[in-house]
C-alpha cells in the first residue's frame, strides 16, 4: 500500500472510501497469508499515512480512520485465530512531509488514544529515528539536528514495546533514508544494551534491511 498510485494520499487515512476499502482488502489477504505461512510478526509501515499540506488535511479525521483500521486488524486477527505479533514501524517523513507514525513516542501515544496499546509493539529502524526532528539550521554553516540513533529503541524498551529492529543506519548529514550497515560499534552496543534491558525481542529479531553504500565523489567545474 505504498507504490501503487491508488494510495498516493494514504491507505487507512485516505479520504477516498474506495482507496480505504482496497487497503482493508489487501491487509486482509496479508493477514491470511501470514497465518498460512506461520508468521511470527506482521509489520505496518505507514509510508503514505501522513500529509504534505495543512491546508487540505483533516488530521483528526484521518487519525480516527487509522485507529479504526488498526482496530479492525485486531478484530480480524482474533477471528482467524492468528497469534503473530502486530508491529508499527515509525518514520517521521519521506515521502510525506509529516507521517503520523512520526517516532516511537508518537506511536505509543496513538496506540493508547485508540485502545490499541495491548495489541501492537514497535518495529524500530534507527535510520528512521535519526530523521525525526531534523531541521536545516544555518549559522555560518549548515547542519542537521535530530533524534539520536538509539532514541526510539530506548523509548520503546522503556515501556516494554520494542518488538523488532530493522538493523541499519543513515547519514546524519542527509534528510532521507539511506539504509546503510551500521559501522559504529558504540551505537550498535547501545542498541543491544536496550534489547538486553528489555529481556530480548520476543518473537521479533534483527532484520538487516541494509545495503553497502559506496563513497560518493562529486566533481564540479565550469
Amino acid at each position: 500500500m505504498f507504490s501503487n498510485g491508488r494510495f498516493m494520499n494514504g491507505a487507512s487515512t485516505n479520504p477516498d472510501l474506495t482507496a480505504f476499502s482496497w487497503a482493508c482488502a489487501k491487509t486482509k489477504k496479508s493477514l491470511d497469508a501470514g497465518l498460512q505461512l506461520g508468521a511470527e510478526n506482521h509489520v505496518f509501515w505507514g509510508g503514505r499515512e501522513g500529509f504534505s499540506s495543512y491546508l487540505n488535511t483533516d488530521v483528526k479525521k484521518e487519525l480516527d480512520n487509522m485507529g479504526s483500521f488498526l482496530n479492525m486488524v485486531v478484530d480480524y486477527k482474533a477471528k482467524i485465530g492468528a497469534d503473530y505479533q502486530l508491529l508499527i514501524e515509525p518514520k517521521p517523513r519521506e515521502p510525506c512531509k509529516h507521517q503520523y507514525d512520526y517516532d516511537a513516542q508518537t506511536v505509543m501515544g496513538f496506540l493508547h488514544e485508540y485502545g490499541l496499546a495491548d495489541h501492537y509493539k514497535t518495529n524500530i529502524e534507527p535510520n528512521h529515528t535519526t530523521l525525526a526532528g531534523k531541521e536545516l539550521i544555518a549559522l555560518f554553516s549548515l547542519f542537521y539536528a535530530g533524534h539520536d540513533f538509539e532514541h526510539d529503541i530506548m523509548i520503546s524498551a522503556a515501556y516494554g514495546k520494542l518488538g523488532s529492529i530493522d538493523a541499519n543506519s543513515g547519514d546524519q548529514t542527509l534528510g532521507w533514508d539511506t539504509d546503510q550497515f551500521c559501522t559504529d560499534i558504540r551505537k550498535s552496543t547501545m542498541i543491544m544494551w536496550y534489547v538486553l534491558k528489555q529481556g530480548g525481542l520476543g518473537s521479533g529479531g534483527l532484520n538487516f534491511d541494509a545495503k553497502v553504500r559506496a563513497a560518493c565523489v562529486v566533481i564540479s567545474g565550469y
